[in-house]
Protein backbone atom coordinates (compact mmCIF):
# COMPACT_ATOMS: atom_id res chain seq x y z
CA UNK A 1 0.00 0.00 0.00
CA UNK A 2 1.34 3.36 -0.75
CA UNK A 3 1.73 6.02 1.87
CA UNK A 4 -1.38 8.45 0.68
CA UNK A 5 -3.48 5.55 0.86
CA UNK A 6 -2.04 4.86 4.39
CA UNK A 7 -2.60 8.21 5.50
CA UNK A 8 -6.22 8.04 3.66
CA UNK A 9 -6.98 5.39 5.80
CA UNK A 10 -5.95 7.00 9.38
CA UNK A 11 -7.78 9.54 9.01
CA UNK A 12 -10.37 7.23 8.17
CA UNK A 13 -10.21 5.75 11.42
CA UNK A 14 -9.56 9.12 13.15
CA UNK A 15 -13.05 10.34 11.42
CA UNK A 16 -15.22 7.34 12.67
CA UNK A 17 -13.67 7.00 15.93
CA UNK A 18 -11.38 9.96 17.28
CA UNK A 19 -8.66 7.84 17.70
CA UNK A 20 -6.17 5.37 16.61
CA UNK A 21 -4.12 3.00 18.09
CA UNK A 22 -0.41 2.06 16.54
CA UNK A 23 -1.14 -1.52 17.59
CA UNK A 24 -3.93 -1.94 15.30
CA UNK A 25 -2.51 0.15 12.36
CA UNK A 26 0.16 -2.27 12.09
CA UNK A 27 -2.58 -5.52 11.77
CA UNK A 28 -4.96 -3.82 9.70
CA UNK A 29 -1.93 -2.54 7.06
CA UNK A 30 0.27 -5.56 7.36
CA UNK A 31 3.40 -3.07 7.73
CA UNK A 32 5.90 -2.83 10.34
CA UNK A 33 5.52 -0.29 13.44
CA UNK A 34 8.18 2.09 12.76
CA UNK A 35 6.28 2.61 9.33
CA UNK A 36 3.53 3.39 11.17
CA UNK A 37 4.92 5.39 13.37
CA UNK A 38 6.90 7.22 10.45
CA UNK A 39 3.23 8.01 9.30
CA UNK A 40 1.49 9.27 12.05
CA UNK A 41 4.44 11.63 12.76
CA UNK A 42 4.58 12.91 9.09
CA UNK A 43 0.81 13.20 9.77
CA UNK A 44 1.35 15.35 13.02
CA UNK A 45 3.34 17.67 11.63
CA UNK A 46 1.02 18.21 8.43
CA UNK A 47 -1.33 19.32 11.69
CA UNK A 48 -3.93 16.71 10.73
CA UNK A 49 -3.91 14.61 13.68
CA UNK A 50 -2.39 14.66 17.32
CA UNK A 51 0.18 12.01 17.88
CA UNK A 52 0.34 10.64 21.21
CA UNK A 53 1.76 7.61 22.88
CA UNK A 54 0.38 4.44 21.41
CA UNK A 55 -1.35 6.36 18.41
CA UNK A 56 -2.97 9.13 17.55
CA UNK A 57 -6.14 11.37 18.33
CA UNK A 58 -8.42 13.64 15.97
CA UNK A 59 -7.89 17.26 16.04
CA UNK A 60 -11.28 18.19 16.25
CA UNK A 61 -11.79 15.79 20.15
CA UNK A 62 -9.98 18.28 21.85
CA UNK A 63 -11.57 21.48 21.96
CA UNK A 64 -15.24 22.94 22.22
CA UNK A 65 -14.27 26.04 21.75
CA UNK A 66 -12.61 25.40 17.49
CA UNK A 67 -15.34 23.04 16.43
CA UNK A 68 -14.21 23.89 13.10
CA UNK A 69 -12.54 20.49 12.04
CA UNK A 70 -15.45 18.27 13.57
CA UNK A 71 -16.16 15.10 11.53
CA UNK A 72 -19.15 14.73 9.87
CA UNK A 73 -20.35 18.11 11.40
CA UNK A 74 -23.81 18.27 9.52
CA UNK A 75 -24.71 14.80 10.21
CA UNK A 76 -24.05 15.29 14.07
CA UNK A 77 -25.90 18.69 14.25
CA UNK A 78 -29.11 16.32 12.67
CA UNK A 79 -28.75 13.77 15.53
CA UNK A 80 -28.47 16.09 18.05
CA UNK A 81 -31.63 17.93 16.97
CA UNK A 82 -33.32 14.50 17.00
CA UNK A 83 -32.11 13.46 20.12
CA UNK A 84 -33.41 16.66 22.00
CA UNK A 85 -36.87 15.40 22.47
CA UNK A 86 -35.92 12.76 24.70
CA UNK A 87 -34.68 15.34 27.44
CA UNK A 88 -37.26 16.84 30.01
CA UNK A 89 -37.64 19.30 32.36
CA UNK A 90 -36.67 17.34 35.53
CA UNK A 91 -34.45 14.75 34.25
CA UNK A 92 -31.58 13.50 35.51
CA UNK A 93 -29.05 12.31 32.57
CA UNK A 94 -25.62 11.15 32.36
CA UNK A 95 -23.48 11.64 29.05
CA UNK A 96 -20.54 9.70 28.09
CA UNK A 97 -18.27 12.29 25.40
CA UNK A 98 -17.20 12.90 22.07
CA UNK A 99 -18.07 15.50 19.45
CA UNK A 100 -21.71 14.28 18.92
CA UNK A 101 -22.81 14.84 22.25
CA UNK A 102 -21.13 18.01 22.39
CA UNK A 103 -23.06 19.03 19.22
CA UNK A 104 -26.60 17.67 21.62
CA UNK A 105 -25.24 20.16 24.28
CA UNK A 106 -25.43 23.15 22.10
CA UNK A 107 -28.97 22.34 20.95
CA UNK A 108 -30.50 22.11 24.34
CA UNK A 109 -33.39 24.35 24.84
CA UNK A 110 -31.57 27.58 27.04
CA UNK A 111 -34.60 27.46 29.74
CA UNK A 112 -33.98 23.56 29.98
CA UNK A 113 -34.07 22.48 33.77
CA UNK A 114 -32.01 19.33 34.54
CA UNK A 115 -29.12 17.63 36.72
CA UNK A 116 -26.47 16.19 34.26
CA UNK A 117 -24.08 14.30 35.64
CA UNK A 118 -21.19 13.22 33.04
CA UNK A 119 -17.64 11.91 32.65
CA UNK A 120 -16.52 14.51 30.13
CA UNK A 121 -14.67 17.60 31.11
CA UNK A 122 -15.50 19.18 27.75
CA UNK A 123 -19.17 18.55 27.78
CA UNK A 124 -19.31 20.25 31.62
CA UNK A 125 -17.73 23.44 30.25
CA UNK A 126 -20.45 23.33 27.54
CA UNK A 127 -23.01 22.25 30.34
CA UNK A 128 -21.80 24.91 32.44
CA UNK A 129 -22.97 27.59 29.75
CA UNK A 130 -26.86 27.19 30.83
CA UNK A 131 -28.22 28.95 33.98
CA UNK A 132 -31.09 26.13 35.15
CA UNK A 133 -29.03 22.70 34.45
CA UNK A 134 -26.95 21.30 37.37
CA UNK A 135 -23.65 19.81 36.66
CA UNK A 136 -22.21 17.42 38.14
CA UNK A 137 -18.85 15.93 36.81
CA UNK A 138 -17.72 12.60 37.67
CA UNK A 139 -13.92 12.65 38.60
CA UNK A 140 -10.99 9.84 38.43
CA UNK A 141 -8.42 9.19 35.82
CA UNK A 142 -8.63 10.97 33.11
CA UNK A 143 -8.10 9.46 29.62
CA UNK A 144 -5.85 11.17 27.40
CA UNK A 145 -6.76 9.20 24.29
CA UNK A 146 -10.69 10.15 24.61
CA UNK A 147 -10.82 12.72 27.03
CA UNK A 148 -13.21 11.74 29.60
CA UNK A 149 -12.46 9.72 33.34
CA UNK A 150 -12.70 6.68 33.97
CA UNK A 151 -11.05 4.01 36.20
CA UNK A 152 -12.47 2.16 39.46
CA UNK A 153 -13.70 5.46 40.95
CA UNK A 154 -15.58 6.25 38.00
CA UNK A 155 -17.46 3.20 37.97
CA UNK A 156 -18.06 3.55 42.32
CA UNK A 157 -19.51 6.14 41.47
CA UNK A 158 -22.05 5.50 38.54
CA UNK A 159 -22.68 2.40 40.81
CA UNK A 160 -24.21 4.66 43.59
CA UNK A 161 -26.77 6.53 41.23
CA UNK A 162 -29.41 5.76 39.03
CA UNK A 163 -30.61 8.54 35.72
CA UNK A 164 -33.76 8.85 33.83
CA UNK A 165 -31.84 8.64 30.75
CA UNK A 166 -27.89 8.04 29.33
CA UNK A 167 -26.40 9.54 26.34
CA UNK A 168 -23.57 8.10 24.87
CA UNK A 169 -21.54 8.36 21.49
CA UNK A 170 -20.30 5.13 19.89
CA UNK A 171 -17.26 4.25 18.15
CA UNK A 172 -19.11 1.28 16.37
CA UNK A 173 -22.45 -0.50 16.27
CA UNK A 174 -23.21 -3.87 14.76
CA UNK A 175 -26.37 -5.65 14.17
CA UNK A 176 -25.57 -8.79 15.38
CA UNK A 177 -23.00 -7.72 17.86
CA UNK A 178 -24.17 -4.84 19.28
CA UNK A 179 -22.19 -2.01 20.69
CA UNK A 180 -18.51 -2.92 20.87
CA UNK A 181 -15.05 -0.58 21.69
CA UNK A 182 -11.48 -1.09 21.83
CA UNK A 183 -10.36 0.07 24.68
CA UNK A 184 -10.95 -2.47 28.23
CA UNK A 185 -10.99 0.32 30.69
CA UNK A 186 -13.48 2.42 28.40
CA UNK A 187 -15.30 -0.90 28.07
CA UNK A 188 -16.06 -0.85 31.69
CA UNK A 189 -16.75 2.01 31.80
CA UNK A 190 -20.25 1.91 29.61
CA UNK A 191 -20.66 -0.96 31.08
CA UNK A 192 -21.41 0.62 34.68
CA UNK A 193 -23.29 3.50 32.45
CA UNK A 194 -25.92 1.16 31.21
CA UNK A 195 -26.07 -0.17 34.84
CA UNK A 196 -26.43 3.07 35.81
CA UNK A 197 -29.30 4.31 33.47
CA UNK A 198 -33.58 3.56 33.41
CA UNK A 199 -33.05 3.95 29.45
CA UNK A 200 -29.37 4.15 27.03
CA UNK A 201 -30.16 6.69 23.71
CA UNK A 202 -27.15 6.24 21.42
CA UNK A 203 -26.04 9.11 18.93
CA UNK A 204 -24.52 7.25 16.21
CA UNK A 205 -23.57 8.70 12.67
CA UNK A 206 -24.47 6.01 9.94
CA UNK A 207 -20.65 5.82 8.99
CA UNK A 208 -20.23 3.79 12.48
CA UNK A 209 -22.59 1.31 11.70
CA UNK A 210 -21.86 -2.15 10.63
CA UNK A 211 -18.83 -1.77 12.01
CA UNK A 212 -17.47 -4.45 15.36
CA UNK A 213 -14.83 -3.62 17.64
CA UNK A 214 -13.27 -6.24 19.66
CA UNK A 215 -14.74 -5.78 23.20
CA UNK A 216 -18.78 -5.89 24.07
CA UNK A 217 -19.93 -2.98 25.59
CA UNK A 218 -23.64 -4.03 24.78
CA UNK A 219 -26.69 -5.67 23.31
CA UNK A 220 -28.80 -4.35 20.59
CA UNK A 221 -31.94 -5.52 22.98
CA UNK A 222 -30.26 -2.75 26.13
CA UNK A 223 -30.51 -0.05 24.12
CA UNK A 224 -33.24 1.78 24.12
CA UNK A 225 -33.05 4.68 21.31
CA UNK A 226 -30.31 4.86 18.28
CA UNK A 227 -30.82 8.14 17.21
CA UNK A 228 -28.70 8.61 13.75
CA UNK A 229 -28.64 11.26 10.79
CA UNK A 230 -30.70 9.11 8.78
CA UNK A 231 -34.21 8.82 8.16
CA UNK A 232 -35.68 5.77 10.55
CA UNK A 233 -37.03 3.85 7.65
CA UNK A 234 -33.57 4.10 5.77
CA UNK A 235 -32.90 0.67 4.54
CA UNK A 236 -29.07 0.89 6.19
CA UNK A 237 -31.12 0.66 10.07
CA UNK A 238 -33.05 -2.14 8.57
CA UNK A 239 -31.42 -4.84 10.61
CA UNK A 240 -31.64 -2.79 13.81
CA UNK A 241 -35.40 -3.51 14.39
CA UNK A 242 -36.05 -4.94 17.68
CA UNK A 243 -38.70 -4.85 19.60
CA UNK A 244 -36.63 -2.88 22.32
CA UNK A 245 -35.30 -0.17 20.06
CA UNK A 246 -36.36 2.39 18.66
CA UNK A 247 -34.95 4.45 15.84
CA UNK A 248 -34.70 8.13 15.68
Amino acid sequence: MLKKERHEFVMKQINLHNRVLTSDLVQLLNVSEDTIRRDLQEMSDDNLLYKVHGGALSKSYHSTFDDSTVYAKDAKIIIAKKAIPLIKDGMVILSGGGTTIIELVKQLPENLSATFFTISPLVAVELAKYQNIEVILIGGLFSKNSQITYGGHVISQLAEIKVDLCLMGTSALHATDGLTDTDWEINQLKKAMFNASKKVAILCISEKLNISLRLKVADLEHINYLVTELAPTDQLLEAYTVNSLKLL
